[in-house]
């Protein structure tokens, strides 16, 4: 049967402390921090030239603008519907244990 992980990541066993691997710790840490950073600025810049690309706004709007301005409207609703409900919801609760 294998043992039970009480903290997973980079962090040693509870009944270990770290010595001199603190620092390559330390750097794995932040190298996986850059690496998620680059790719998701990386996966934005796709995206967002993709979308520049396939103008979908001009191709709708050109063909049915006022359906275009219909869903438009219901898209606003829907934002100002959510938040709506988000600030409705009760405030945290303490909890006791």
């Amino acid at each position: 049967m294998s043992k039970h992980i009480e903290e997973p990541g980079f962090l040693p066993p509870t009944g270990r402390v770290l010595g001199r691997e603190r620092h390559s710790a330390t750097l794995a840490e932040l190298v996986a921090t850059l690496g998620l950073g680059v790719c998701t600025l990386i996966a934005l810049m796709a995206v967002s030239v993709g979308i520049a690309r396939a103008e979908p706004a001009g191709a709708i709007i050109d063909n049915e603008g006022g359906l275009f301005a219909v869903s438009l409207v219901l898209g606003l609703v829907f934002a100002l519907m959510g938040g709506l409900t988000v600030l409705t919801l009760p405030g945290p609760r303490s909890r006791k244990h």
